[in-house]
């Protein structure tokens, strides 16, 4: 496909299921790479020495525009008709780079699969943790010693900080095991990425031990659900985009980001069902049940913002972790995080019965080990059967009732073998 690319252009271009390319009409061989997560990157295509190449100029925004990156094929592409080839260069120049050189090289080259999410999140540790304590380094001479320094360095607290984020905001890093491991496997990401690009032999980071963790599970019991009900009641007069985010979040067991950033399109009311287009693990539908929906009906349709839970300038609504910590405070709630309304919502579906596999559709888990975390909720079959079976053993004692055995002496013999 070749078009003349302008900003316009750039801007029209849609993510696909897979990556797909625009090729410039002008300047033959420059072209716009779209990935299947919507990153949009510059590049130049030649042929030199028999061979196809593919150099990548850069991602689409400050400082590459249309223009400059165009300019930019335009002398790659002069260094070709000259018999040089860029990526050689290129090469050449990655072979010798330091740590804070491969993550912005990572950055911007090898995150073209993942969600814009977690990509911020990745931007977020290289600058708090990785560069801070490794950035200086060469990335050839790394070894794993090197790397479980890291590890140990950032769950003792080394990192730790406040980072100024907005005119009155701040990030507070405190480190701890889960952040020191977070870290390792994002700083293997990249040195994987490395050894792709032959800028290193081998990951220096494969094989180092990382720290235990503890799963967190904390799940609302009915009276806690009831003491939630009531903040909620309380709070709606004062906030209520901020409630109707959280009853949506209880009542469905969705993420955060899904209830955020929900739009009014996402809702099909014939056929019952909210579809969320990218989720976390890709598309996924689930039921709109009947409180769903009368909280929906309940909220008001701004003309011009798509988005069900709106927020300033017509975004997606953005204060809510600040209110709900007010609310669980009300509701004597102190510990409990918004992510902790989808494993109670799991752990309900669980304790009545609930099929894991039920529930791990409706969470949009893509593996059912992920689901496996609830099955010691849903045991309460096996306590009716054993609250019947002695039940009726206390009667027979007490003469309420008659115990039969069965006709078959080797099984009752097997069972007093087994009691034994």
């Amino acid at each position: 496909m070749a078009t003349k690319i302008t900003k316009k252009t750039v801007d029209a271009l849609r993510a696909e299921p897979t990556a797909h390319f625009v090729f410039d009409s002008d300047v033959i061989g420059f072209g716009v790479k779209v990935s299947a997560a919507g990153r949009k990157t510059y590049l130049v295509q030649y042929r030199i020495h028999g061979r196809k190449r593919r150099y990548t100029i850069g991602t689409h925004g400050s400082p590459w525009t249309p223009d400059t990156a165009r300019d930019e094929a335009k002398r790659l592409l002069g260094l070709v008709a000259s018999g040089v080839d860029p990526a050689e260069i290129k090469a050449e120049a990655q072979r010798d780079m330091t740590v804070t050189e491969l993550c912005d090289l990572y950055l911007k080259e090898g995150c073209d699969t993942k969600k814009p999410g977690t990509v911020a999140i990745d931007r977020g540790r290289i600058a708090r943790h990785i560069k801070p304590r490794l950035g200086a380094r060469m990335v050839k001479s790394l070894t794993k010693g090197d790397v479980e320094r890291f590890l140990r360095d950032i769950a003792s607290g080394k990192t730790a900080t406040t980072v100024k984020t907005k005119a009155r905001g701040k990030a507070v890093v405190t480190g701890g095991n889960g952040t020191a491991n977070q870290s390792v496997t994002l700083l293997s990401s990249m040195l994987s990425f490395a050894v792709n690009r032959n800028i290193v032999a081998n990951n220096a980071a494969l094989g180092v031990k990382k720290y235990k963790e503890q799963r967190r599970e904390r799940f609302l019991t009915t009276k806690e659900f009831n003491a939630l009900g009531k903040a909620l009641k309380d709070a709606e007069g004062q906030y209520p985009t901020a409630v109707a985010a959280v009853r949506l979040l209880a009542f469905t067991g969705c993420r955060r980001g899904e209830i955020l950033g929900l739009r009014w399109e996402d809702i099909h009311e014939e056929q019952g069902l909210i579809v969320f287009p990218d989720s976390k693990t890709g598309r996924k539908a689930i039921p709109m049940t009947p409180p769903v929906a009368q909280i929906l009906d309940a909220i008001p349709r701004i003309e011009g913002c798509p988005y069900v839970l709106p927020g300033r300038e017509g975004e997606p609504f953005q204060g809510l972790p600040k209110i709900w910590r007010k609310i669980r405070a009300a509701a004597n709630l102190e510990d409990v995080r918004l992510h902790d309304l989808r494993h109670s919502f799991a752990s309900v579906g669980a304790m009545g019965g609930g099929s894991l596999y039920i529930i791990g559709k409706l969470l949009g888990h893509t593996q059912q080990s992920t689901t496996q975390r609830y099955a010691h909720l849903s045991d309460d079959p096996l306590k009716l059967a054993a609250n019947t079976i002695a039940e009726r053993i206390s009667n027979s004692m007490s003469g309420q009732g008659t115990y039969t055995p069965s006709s078959d002496p080797a099984a009752d013999e097997k069972v007093v073998k087994l009691h034994e």
